[in-house]
C-alpha cells in the first residue's frame, strides 16, 4: 500500500499483520476540577517556550506558561555546542542557507530556511540584549567556531560548552523579573494531557484549539487535573528521546506535544527522521537513560575519530571527514562497528592540548572525569545514540499547525527547516526565530477574545492509557526496529509489537484492581507509545534512505519518488492516515525583515 499524493487525499498507512495502526484520540483522565483562562497558553520552558511567553507578554493582555517540571528544565540547558547564525561580516545568510540545505538532503523547505538564516542574526543579538553572555574573541566580538556541516565559523557559544544553560539562565531571569506581573502566570510541575478543541469545522476539519487539560502536582486549588482555556495554544514541549532505550535527552522528553497535537487532529510530518548523535559517551550495553553527549564542537576544534584498531576512518567516508553532517558520521560509525565487531569507536582530542581542552570544554571535561575519563589524556569511547527529532507537528512559517489556534515551536515542530537531517546548532536558532514569529501571529492575527468563549467539545472514541511498567517494552521495540538502521520487515514487526501493548490499562483488572490508574507515569508512557508508532509507521512508508532515516532494504536515495514530505494524522475513528505532501516552494509569511 502506498500513500496518496496530497491532491488525492490521505489514506490509511501500511502496518504489520494487524493492519493500519489505530491510536486513541484522547487520554484517560479525570474531568478537570478547575479552570483558568488566558489569551495564550504556552506549554514548555526551553528556548522556544520562554521566548514565546516573553514576546507574548508584550503583545497580549494575559499569558499562561505551563512547564512540566521547573522553568530551568527541558532540553535547552543540555545544549553544549552553540547557536548558529551568520554573525561574521565574512559570512552570509546565503552561505548558512546553502549549508542547511545540504544537511537536509533535499527535504528542507527553502522558504523556511530563508526565514531561519535571515532573521537568525537579529534574534541572537536580541538574546545578548536580554542578558545572555556569549564567549568573546580577543577583539571583543563574539567568538565564533565551526561544527559539522558548516562551511564557515558561525557558532556562538557560552561558557565554552554550556551555551544552552546560559541561554536558559538569561531567559528564565527575564521571566522571573516579571513574576509579579498580572499579565503572565507560570505553572510549574504541570503535565499537559490533551489539547482542547471546539466544534469541528467544515467537512469534519479539526475544531479550533481553545486550551489544554493539564495535571498539576501542587497544593491548593491548582493541583490535580484542570483546564487552561485560551484563544491560542503554543506547544514548545521538546523532543521524543524517551521513545528509545538511550538518548541524550532529559527524562521529560516523552513526546507529549507531538502526541497531544496528533490527538487534537493536527498533521505531523518528517517523524521518520530521527537524528542519532554520533559521539555519545559509551559506558556499556546495559546503560539506559540520559547519556553524556560529547559535543560536535569537539570535532569542530579538531578531534579525530578512530576505530578500535586505532585507524582514522572518516576521511574515506566524506570530504569533510569528522566535520561531515551528523547522519553521515553516525552511519559511518555504525558501519565501522560492524566491520570491526566493536561496540564503540574512539574520539581522540589529546593533540589539542590540555589547557585548551579544559578552557574550551569545561563541562564535557568535568562530566567525563566523573566516569574516570580524562579528555586531555585519554581516548574517549563513543557511539551513536538518539539525540534530536527533525520531524514533529507540521507548521507553516509562523508556527501555526493544521488545527486553527494551535501553534508548535522548537523541536516539537516540523517547520521544514531541517529536512532529513538537522544541521549542527540550528536547533536553538529555530526555536528562537519561530517562537518570535508565532508570538507575533498570535497577537496580530488570531481571533478576538470571543474565542475564549468556545466550549471544548468532547472527543469521541475510546481513551488510552498505557501502564508505566510497559515503557521499557516500548523502548526496546522502538530501539530494535526504528533505530539507526531499519528494514521493511523489521518495521512491520515493530508496529505489530506496539499494537500488542495494552492501551486500556485503566479498564483491565489484575486481581480485581485496575492494571494502572491515570497518573503522570502512565500518561507519559502513553505518549511514548503513540510517538513510537508514528515513527515506525512513517519509516515503513518511506522506502528509501536519506538523512536520519536508513532502510537496509532500500539503501539508495530516491529523489524521483520521495522528494516529498510524509504527513500523518488520525481520522475520526483513530486510524492513522497519511499522504505525500509536496515541499513548500513559495515565499514564507513575512517577518520583520532580515536580521543583518
Amino acid at each position: 500500500m502506498t500513500l496518496a499524493p496530497e491532491a488525492v487525499g490521505a489514506r490509511p498507512v501500511p502496518g504489520g499483520a494487524a493492519g493500519p495502526p489505530r491510536l486513541a484520540r484522547r487520554l484517560a483522565a479525570p474531568e478537570p476540577g478547575w479552570t483558568v483562562a488566558a489569551d495564550a497558553v504556552v506549554v514548555g520552558s526551553g528556548i522556544a517556550g520562554l521566548t514565546a511567553a516573553l514576546e507574548l507578554r508584550t503583545r497580549v493582555p494575559r499569558v499562561l506558561l505551563v512547564t512540566k517540571t521547573q522553568l530551568a528544565s527541558g532540553s535547552t540547558p543540555w545544549a553544549q555546542g552553540g547557536i548558529a547564525a551568520a554573525l561574521d561580516p565574512a559570512d552570509s545568510p546565503a552561505a548558512h542557507r546553502a549549508d542547511t540545505l545540504v544537511a537536509g538532503v533535499g527535504l528542507c523547505d527553502p522558504p523556511a530556511v530563508d526565514v531561519l538564516v535571515t532573521e537568525g542574526p537579529r534574534r541572537v543579538r536580541e538574546l545578548v540584549a536580554r542578558g545572555a553572555v556569549f564567549d568573546r574573541a580577543a577583539d571583543g566580538g563574539l567568538a565564533l567556531t565551526r561544527e559539522g556541516g558548516h562551511g564557515a565559523d558561525r557558532i556562538a557559544h557560552a561558557g565554552g560548552d554550556a551555551t544552552g544553560a546560559e541561554i536558559s539562565r538569561a531567559l528564565v531571569a527575564q521571566l522571573e523579573a516579571v513574576r509579579d506581573d498580572p499579565g503572565i502566570e507560570v505553572v510549574e510541575h504541570a503535565l499537559v494531557l490533551d489539547v482542547l478543541t471546539g466544534p469541528a469545522g467544515p467537512g469534519g476539519a479539526p475544531g479550533r484549539a481553545c486550551g489544554v487539560t493539564l495535571h498539576v502536582i501542587g497544593e491548593g486549588s491548582r493541583d490535580g487535573v484542570g483546564a487552561a482555556l485560551g484563544r491560542a495554544v503554543v506547544l514548545a514541549t521538546g523532543g521524543i528521546g524517551q521513545v528509545y532505550r538511550s538518548s541524550t535527552n532529559p527524562a521529560g522528553a516523552t513526546g507529549d506535544g507531538t502526541a497531544a497535537a496528533l490527538r487534537a487532529g493536527a498533521r505531523v510530518a518528517d517523524v521518520e527522521f530521527v537524528q542519532f548523535h554520533p559521539t555519545v559517551l559509551w559506558l556499556g550495553a546495559g546503560v539506559k537513560g540520559q547519556l553524556t553527549l560529547v559535543s560536535e564542537a569537539v570535532r569542530g576544534e579538531g578531534a579525530l575519530l578512530l576505530d578500535t584498531d586505532g585507524t582514522r576512518f572518516m576521511p574515506d567516508e566524506h570530504p569533510l571527514a569528522e566535520l561531515a553532517p551528523r547522519d553521515v558520521v553516525a552511519h559511518a560509525i555504525v558501519r565501522r562497528l560492524a566491520a570491526t565487531g566493536s561496540d564503540h569507536v574512539w574520539l581522540d582530542a589529546r593533540h589539542l592540548g590540555a589547557s585548551f581542552l579544559r578552557r574550551r570544554f569545561p563541562t564535557i571535561h568535568a562530566r567525563l572525569l566523573e566516569h574516570g575519563i580524562d579528555l586531555t589524556t585519554d581516548l574517549v569511547p563513543v557511539a551513536p545514540a538518539q539525540h534530536y527529532h527533525s520531524g514533529g507537528v507540521r507548521t507553516d512559517a509562523v508556527g501555526l499547525s493544521s488545527v486553527p489556534g494551535l501553534y508548535a515551536v522548537g523541536e516539537v515542530a516540523c517547520t521544514g527547516v531541517h529536512g532529513a537531517n538537522r544541521l549542527a546548532s540550528n536547533s536553538l536558532l529555530e526555536g528562537l526565530v519561530f517562537a518570535h514569529r508565532a508570538a507575533r501571529h498570535v497577537a496580530e492575527r488570531a481571533p478576538d477574545r470571543r474565542a475564549l468563549e468556545l466550549e471544548p467539545q468532547p472527543r469521541t472514541g475510546p481513551a488510552a492509557l498505557v501502564a508505566a511498567a510497559a515503557r521499557p517494552r516500548v523502548q526496546r521495540v522502538a530501539t530494535g526496529g526504528a533505530g539507526v538502521l531499519r528494514s521493511g520487515p523489521g518495521l512491520a514487526a515493530t508496529l505489530d509489537a506496539l499494537a500488542a501493548v495494552p492501551t486500556d490499562a485503566h479498564e483491565r483488572r489484575d486481581e480485581g484492581r485496575p492494571l494502572a490508574a491515570p497518573q503522570a507515569g502512565e500518561w507519559e508512557t502513553t505518549n511514548v507509545h503513540q510517538v513510537a508508532t508514528l515513527v515506525a509507521a512513517a519509516a515503513l512508508v518511506r522506502e528509501e534512505s536519506r538523512g536520519g532515516h536508513v532502510r537496509t532494504d532500500a539503501p539508495a536515495r530516491d529523489d524521483a519518488a520521495w522528494s516529498v514530505r510524509v504527513e500523518l494524522a488520525l481520522d475520526p475513528d483513530g486510524t492513522l492516515v497519511g499522504r505525500r505532501a509536496p515541499l513548500t516552494t513559495g515565499p514564507a509569511a513575512p517577518g520583520d525583515g532580515p536580521g543583518r
